[in-house]
Formats: C-alpha cells, sequence, structure tokens
C-alpha cells in the first residue's frame, strides 16, 4: 500500500515534527541551531512537496495517492490518507508559507527559542495532516491538535494581552470543535445503522448524503449547524470573529502569517470537505442564512477596517471580508462560485500574509503599529514601500496581480446564483479598496519624522523572504490557468454532489439556444432571398425551407455534446 508517492507526501508532512523530535535534543542555548534547523526543515517539506504539482492528474476527479491501513479497526478508523486537486492546493500553500514563518522570526523572537520553533515545526505538521486525511477520525485528530502549538504560540511570544488572545482562541475553536464531534457521531451511528458497520471513511461519509436526506428535517439542520458553526468559527464568518482580531494583534508576526493563510482556510476547506457533499438538502434549505452571514461579514469587516488606529487590526478585520467574499463564492454552488472562492482563498494567504509580514517590518523597528506614528516611509525606506504597495494592490484586487481573477470569478459565480448578493458583495471590494489605500497612503507619504528618518530599509533575509509572495502575485495574476485547471474537476464533482440539477439546467440552455440558432437559420433564408426579388420568390422558400431541414440532422450530434458535458 506505501507507493514511492504516498511514501513521499508522508515523508513532506511528517518531517517538520520528526525534525521537532531531533532538535529536542539541542540545548537550548544553541539559538542560531533551532533557527537554520527548521528554516532548513521547512524548505526540505517545501522541496519534497513540489513533485505532486508536477504529478497530479489533472482530468481525474479521484482522490489520488491515496493510502488506507487499519489503525483502530473495532472502530472503523484508518490510517487513511491521499489528495485531491483542492487539497493538494492548500497541501502546497502550506509548505510554501512554512519557511517564510521561520524566516521572519529570526530577529522578532528574543526568548525560548528552541521551544518557540519546536512548536512552530509541530503546528506545520499538524496543519498538512488535515489536508492530506482521507478519514473523519483522523481529520478531528489532527485539527485538535493543530490547536495546542498555536495556542503556545501566541500565549507565550504574543503581546501585552497575549494570555486573553490565547484563551479566547482556544476556547472558541473547542467549542466549534465539540459540535463538529458531535455531527460527525451522530452520522457515524447513522452510517452503522443504515449498513451495519461502522466506518470513519470520508467517501463513506460523504455517501451517506442520500440517507441523511431521508431523515428528518430537524436532524439534517442540527447536523448542517453543527458542522456550520465549527467550521464558521474557523474561517471565520460573522457573528463567530471575535476571536480574530485578538489572536492576530496578540500573536507574533508569524504566528498572523499562519494564522491568515492556513489556519483560516481550515474553516473554507471544511464547508468544502463536509458541509456541502454530506449534507447538501440542509445546506440548501438554510442557505438564505448562510448567505446572509457571508454578506454582514464582507460589509461588516470592510466598515470596522475603515476606523482602526493600528495597521495589524486593520489587517486582521480586512480578512473577515475577504473570507466573507470567499464564502459567498461557495454557496453560491456552482463552478464559478466555488472555483472563484477557493481561488481566493489562495490568493487570500498570499497577500495578508505579506501583508502581516510588512507590519512586522515596522513594528521591529518602531515597536508600535499605529498609523499616526508614521508618514513618509517611501522616502527612507523605498524597497519596503515599493513591496508593501505590491501586496496592498493585490489585496485590492488590481488587474494583473492575483486577487483580481479571484474576486471577479466569485462575482461571476454569485451573480450567476443570486445577483441581489453580488451587488452586495462588490460594494465590500470597494470599500475595501478605500480602506487599503487610505492606509498606505498615510504610513507611505505624507511628512517624516525624525525617529522614521533613521529606519532601515529592508536587510537581504527581509528581501529573500518577501521575494516568493511578490512572485506569487504576479504569477497567478498573470497566469491563473494552471491553479484554474488544478481545482477544475473536483469542483466539477462537488457541485454534481451539491447541485445536480446545475448540470442538467446548463445542458438544458445550450440545447434551447442551440434550437432557437437553428430555427433563426431557417427563418433568415426565405426573408433574404424574397428581398431579392419576386420572381424568385418560389425557388427562394424551397432553399428556406431545405436550409431548416438539413441542420436538423446534426441536432442529436450537439445533444450528446451537451449531455456529456452535463456527466
Amino acid at each position: 500500500m506505501f507507493t514511492a508517492n504516498t511514501t513521499l507526501m508522508l515523508v513532506a508532512t511528517f518531517l517538520p515534527v520528526l525534525g521537532a523530535l531531533v532538535l529536542l535534543l539541542v540545548p537550548k542555548d544553541q539559538r542560531r541551531t533551532f533557527e537554520i534547523g527548521s528554516l532548513l526543515l521547512m524548505i526540505a517539506s517545501l522541496l519534497l512537496s513540489l513533485p505532486f504539482w508536477f504529478g497530479y492528474d489533472r482530468s481525474s476527479d479521484a482522490v489520488q495517492w491515496f493510502m488506507a491501513v487499519d489503525w483502530i479497526p473495532a472502530l472503523g478508523v484508518k490510517f487513511a490518507v491521499g489528495m485531491d486537486g483542492i487539497s493538494l492546493l492548500l497541501w502546497l500553500l502550506t509548505t510554501f508559507i512554512g519557511p517564510i514563518a521561520v524566516a521572519c522570526s529570526f530577529k522578532s523572537i528574543e526568548e525560548r527559542h528552541k521551544e518557540y520553533y519546536i512548536w512552530m515545526l509541530v503546528l506545520q505538521t499538524a496543519m498538512l495532516g488535515v489536508f492530506i486525511t482521507q478519514d473523519m477520525f483522523l481529520f478531528y485528530l489532527f485539527w485538535e491538535v493543530m490547536l495546542v502549538p498555536m495556542y503556545f504560540l501566541i500565549g507565550i511570544w504574543g503581546g501585552p494581552q497575549k494570555l486573553y488572545a490565547a484563551i479566547k482562541l482556544f476556547l472558541y475553536t473547542l467549542a466549534g470543535s465539540v459540535l463538529m464531534l458531535v455531527a460527525i457521531l451522530a452520522i457515524y451511528f447513522l452510517q452503522h445503522k443504515a449498513t451495519g458497520s461502522y466506518n470513519f471513511s470520508l467517501a463513506s461519509f460523504q455517501q451517506m448524503a442520500p440517507i441523511i436526506a431521508q431523515q428528518s428535517k430537524t436532524y439534517q439542520h442540527l447536523m448542517a449547524l453543527a458542522f456550520f458553526v465549527g467550521f464558521a468559527i474557523k474561517v471565520p464568518m460573522f457573528p463567530f470573529h471575535t476571536w480574530l482580531p485578538d489572536a492576530h494583534v496578540q500573536a507574533p508576526t508569524a504566528g498572523s502569517v499562519i494564522l491568515a493563510a492556513i489556519l483560516l482556510k481550515m474553516g473554507t476547506y471544511g464547508f468544502v470537505r463536509f458541509l456541502l457533499p454530506i449534507l447538501p438538502t440542509a445546506t440548501k434549505e438554510l442557505m438564505p442564512w448562510f448567505i446572509a452571514l457571508a454578506l454582514i461579514g464582507i460589509i461588516y469587516g470592510a466598515l470596522v477596517a475603515m476606523i482602526q488606529k493600528d495597521m495589524k487590526k486593520l489587517v486582521a478585520y480586512s480578512s473577515v471580508s475577504h473570507l466573507g467574499l470567499c464564502m459567498l463564492g461557495l454557496f453560491a454552488l456552482n463552478p464559478y462560485g466555488i472555483k472563484g472562492g477557493l481561488f481566493q482563498m489562495i490568493n487570500h494567504g498570499i497577500s495578508t500574509s505579506g501583508l502581516f509580514l510588512a507590519v512586522g517590518i515596522v513594528y521591529e523597528r518602531r515597536h508600535t503599529r499605529m498609523i499616526a506614528d508614521f508618514g513618509g516611509l517611501s522616502k527612507t525606506m523605498p524597497v519596503y514601500a515599493t513591496i508593501f504597495m505590491i501586496m496592498t494592490m493585490s489585496s485590492i484586487g488590481l488587474p494583473l496581480l492575483n486577487g483580481f481573477i479571484g474576486e471577479g470569478v466569485i462575482l461571476m459565480g454569485s451573480f450567476q446564483a443570486f445577483p441581489w448578493a453580488a451587488v452586495v458583495a462588490t460594494l465590500g471590494i470597494i470599500l475595501g479598496a478605500a480602506y487599503m489605500l487610505w492606509m498606505f497612503q498615510r504610513v507611505m507619504f505624507g511628512p517624516i519624522t525624525a525617529v522614521n528618518e533613521k529606519m532601515d530599509d529592508l536587510s537581504l533575509r527581509e528581501i529573500l523572504y518577501f521575494a516568493p509572495l511578490v512572485a506569487a502575485a504576479f504569477w497567478i495574476g498573470l497566469y491563473p490557468k494552471p491553479i484554474m485547471d488544478v481545482m477544475d474537476a473536483p469542483v466539477r464533482k462537488l457541485v454534481t454532489q451539491v447541485n445536480p440539477d446545475f448540470f442538467q439546467a446548463e445542458a438544458l440552455a445550450a440545447k434551447q439556444a442551440e434550437a432557437a440558432k437553428l430555427g433563426m437559420q431557417g427563418m433568415a433564408a426565405p426573408h433574404h432571398e424574397a428581398a431579392a426579388g419576386h420572381e424568385e420568390g418560389h425557388g427562394a422558400a424551397a432553399e428556406g425551407h431545405a436550409a431548416h431541414e438539413a441542420p436538423a440532422h446534426e441536432t442529436p450530434a450537439h445533444e450528446t455534446s451537451a449531455h456529456g458535458g452535463g456527466h
């Protein structure tokens, strides 16, 4: 069962935690060893993950590199791993962000270096494990383990109110996790009742969708709400978002980067992987409420971001708005919306990571994040100002950068499903441009104080960990096709699971359009010929009749094509 590819996937996933075990043996005063060792482990995990980008079969919607071995047979628990296109993209994003998060910590972490880097490595493996698991029990294990390192990263190396923020994060996430566990167990026992066997397999849970749809509406809605709250807290969606600004503001820079880039995506990933395919009927029945919360989050996050005086808190509230837009795309339940939501998840991980890194740069130099304490930094820090500008434009969706593609596709999908919601979401995008540009203008331009004149521009190390984010922003903005291709087949499968009527309606519309086109061709020929003269009228009518009949023989071929597209 352990093929070479599967083994490589497991090595890339577990290498960080294995390296952490080795670092436990190193004396705690060896600061440089922990810094370089952690960075090399993260880079090695990234390099080992790259072959999967090139080896992924983009034409298949199946889970690839799948492997399952019995773990707890009495409970139906297997150690099952594998990836489809959706999980592959998030898995690669995690390995991509890991080295950046470690590299930005070299100067900002001034105490307990051994514990800090070990927790960073443990967190990396826990996050990677969430995206490769194909067993609900194993998923829940990784989901819970992930919370512990983040709690300590904020609680030990955070700001003045670090314990408050860490405990709030822990309690919110734990509450959501317990609700999710209740839903998992309820479906687990329903499955045993229906099939006579116990099985935590993700595929078997998704296959339970028709049986769950036969249960009472109360049962379905309670299960859907339990999953929804568990994942909405992690996203975070309004009104479950209040832990996020505190966690971001108090977390060290690397903690904020990981929170924004990866941890928030666990929630959106949960919706795509569990709620939508397992409980499609209940999801569609509750959809108006879900859409309303997403729209409130988009507008509320943008408005609150506009009044922030702290740069880090402004970026934190922007995440509430941006992730609300992602959720709106997912709730459209059509290929454009879901693709746009998933695509924007990747984009948000890149642009918001860059913004938190940029805020961390000035905090290391001035030990303040207040917008009013800065001004005119473009004069003394031109390289920093350039990179900050690129990340800002990426966040607001400037054409040629990654954010533009994601927002555009989300609006296409949401407009197709609910036009009024797309119009409201557009207002959030406009507000997003307003508060980001306003922050950039106040920090980078205007008069400069004597203190800010002494600030050093970016060092080589800082340029090196910004460079991959800048390159990714331009690459995705200029050529998004490779990422779209990876998610195409699994998104089509998901839409078929959740909203099968969509493709049937699409095929029917194509047939009707073709029929109308053929009818117009048949009508046009007699009119055209009649205009040429009365003496040719009879011949024109015959010619028009032939023109109308001839394409009719081609219609079944078109219908077959459309029908095949529906599948």
